[in-house]
């Protein structure tokens, strides 16, 4: 029987060190008693594993040994058909054949549109390291292949953090990756009081028809914005009646307009334009001169206040440039009774919703939900798994799903439909979370446009979820969409309107002064009270502007702004308008749960009533 010791002398001859060395060695000779190695054996088996993998690092670690236990039990297939050539190992793939009818001599001879079981690609136990999933839809990899997000040395490792230290303390150590069965029930048992959702039901359903609009229905969407906001600037009473800026005017004047460029390109001194509202004023563009101020921030389709003069009619000169629209913080005005969906089972009573508490617990995670390298969906389940060790009451899931930009997916190198790879790899994996974790949880899941099994519009209609008794657990918003937790209003908006903004923007800023400009283009949503303020779209959207004026609309400030990019992470606590009126919101910029053939991050957040007693983490998976 081999020893520690023995294993420990064999690897230190062949110039390896041991990184954990207790678990690595206990291990091994787990693997000497199952395939009845020596240790030479097994240290030889080893620098073949090493080498066929590349690595430089001559150090073992202990997130090594799956993929070298995979590299053991191919030795062995391939030894034990090299000893019998007649025999043949069965594996489920063989299975599914027989269920079909298909002679095994004939499987590479069929060519034909597979049937719902031949697509249950279930890959052998020697050629993938996905243990836990009946169907699979991989690359083709070598055998005894790990995916580089398999290899990665640390998991769930915090990278920012921000908010009170009691949350932080509430929320235990995010470094704790391990945790025993024991503890996962008692966890479970210990899971928070589920808590209320209600969503804000403005967006298009599904099924709805899209792209039938007509250009008057995308002038009338423009002219509707321009106008409700010149209402909102008179209805504050804070400025003077509005004016047409391209009447000539020797006095200061103010008026409200809509902010365009000269062109095809982006905006620079010479191409900014103020267009006014066609039923009040002239509806003209006029240029507009900015030299003036020294610190703006401005993008095509910004609905602005100006004062400043126009004494040719021919260029209107800015004194004062007003981006923040001044309407009422709490009332949802465009949002009817109607339009809320209750998704709690129970009705509660008046005395049960005065004693509900603004408090609610995320974990926020934006697609792609899978590597480059494979349809395996492995971020995926590890995010289930790590919030099985630390449960929320509210898993947000942010698409894509089924990414359309992922190579399987372009190049149609998939046996299934794209519909089948969500309800199996997506949907299947969060009803297991779910019916595991009891009724305490919940699970809202946001389309995208690049979710290849999803309508490609903007606004985007929810997925057609419908699972029998998880329907009140498990749903799906419209994006944008919003909803409400435990009187907590999130909003949410899939597109990276973030990253687009970043192109088109053009802004001013005094010297030496430091800026956030992550936190400035965030902030633009909330100053136009719209998912996306941005106008013209960028070719690439497929903008509805039929519509588009009801579901983009942010009627009033929400406690959380999700707005997952590809630009960096980030949580943040933005302030909107001034002195006690301010409102405050915490933008969230999950950053991607997978990136390339390695792993993304998420975010953990913990909501008390206000951003002051709130804590988020952003963790690398």
């Amino acid at each position: 029987m081999a020893t520690n010791e023995e294993i420990k002398k064999e690897f230190s001859r062949s110039g390896f060190a041991l990184a954990e060395e207790d678990e690595i060695l206990q291990r091994c000779v787990t693997l000497c008693i199952n395939y009845s190695l020596k240790p030479s054996e097994l240290v030889s088996s080893w620098e073949l594993y090493h080498l066929n993998r590349q690595s430089i690092d001559q150090t073992v670690k202990n997130e090594e040994m799956d993929g070298f236990l995979l590299h053991l039990q191919s030795q062995q297939k391939e030894s034990i058909m090299k000893e019998e050539s007649g025999l043949h190992i069965y594996s489920n793939r063989d299975v599914d054949m027989l269920f079909d009818g298909i002679p095994e001599d004939t499987e590479d001879e069929i060519v034909t549109t597979p049937t719902s079981k031949s697509q249950r690609l279930l890959p052998d136990p020697f050629d993938s390291v996905s243990k836990s999933r009946d169907y699979g839809y991989s690359t083709g990899k070598s055998v005894g292949h790990v995916t580089p997000f398999g290899q990665r040395g640390q998991k769930f490792v915090v990278r920012f953090n921000i908010g009170d230290a009691a949350a932080q303390a509430e929320n235990g150590d995010n470094n704790d990756v391990e945790n025993s069965e024991d503890d996962m029930i008692i966890k479970k048992v210990q899971t928070r009081r589920r808590c209320s959702l209600k969503v804000n039901g403005v967006g298009p359903e599904p099924g709805c028809r899209f792209m039938y609009y007509r250009t008057e229905d995308r002038f009338d969407s423009l002219e509707k914005r321009i106008v409700r906001h010149a209402d909102a600037f008179a209805a504050s009473g804070l400025y003077e009646e509005q004016v047409d800026p391209a009447v000539a005017s020797q006095r200061s004047i103010f008026s409200v307009g809509m902010i365009c460029c000269d062109g095809e390109g982006v905006l620079n001194d010479k191409s900014i334009l103020l267009q006014s509202s066609a039923e009040r004023t002239s509806g003209q563009r006029v240029p507009l001169d900015l030299n003036r101020l020294n610190q703006f921030s401005i993008f095509p389709g910004q609905i602005v206040g100006i004062e400043g003069q126009n004494p040719s009619g021919h260029y209107f000169t800015a004194s004062k440039l007003l981006d923040t629209v001044p309407l009422t913080l709490t009332a949802d005005v465009d949002l009817p009774p109607a339009k809320k969906q209750n998704l709690d089972q129970e009705v509660l009573t008046l005395a049960e919703e005065s004693r509900e508490t603004s408090e609610v617990s995320f974990i926020i995670a934006s697609g792609p939900f899978t590597t480059l390298d494979n349809l395996l969906f492995e971020p995926l389940s590890e995010l289930l798994a790590h919030a099985k060790r630390k449960p929320p009451q509210l898993i947000l899931l942010l698409g894509p799903f089924v990414d359309s930009n992922h190579p399987e997916i372009e190049k149609g190198a998939v046996d299934a439909s794209f519909s089948e790879i969500f309800q199996v790899e997506v949907i299947r994996r969060v009803q297991e979370y779910v019916e595991f974790m009891g009724s305490e949880v919940r699970v809202v899941l946001v389309p995208s446009l690049r979710d290849a099994n999803h309508d490609f519009v903007f606004p985007q209609p929810p997925f057609d979820i419908h699972i029998p008794d998880l329907e009140h657990q498990i749903t799906s918003l419209s994006n944008p969409g919003t909803f409400e937790a435990n009187k907590v209003k999130v909003g949410c908006c899939t597109v990276d309107v973030l990253k687009q903004l970043s192109v088109e923007e053009m802004s001013r800023n005094p010297s030496g002064v430091p800026t956030d400009r992550l936190g400035r283009l965030a902030s633009h949503l909330l100053r136009q009270r719209s998912f996306y303020p941005l106008y013209p779209p960028p070719e690439s959207l497929p903008y509805d502007s039929r519509l588009a004026p009801q579901a983009l609309q942010i009627s009033s400030i929400p406690d959380i702004l999700l707005l997952p990019s590809d630009m960096k992470y980030f949580v943040k606590v933005l302030s909107i308008g001034e002195g006690e009126d301010a409102a405050k919101c915490v933008c969230v910029n999950p950053g991607r749960l997978a990136k390339g053939e390695g792993a993304g991050t998420f975010v953990e957040l913990t909501y008390k009533g206000d951003p002051e007693s709130m804590h988020a983490s952003v963790i690398s998976i």
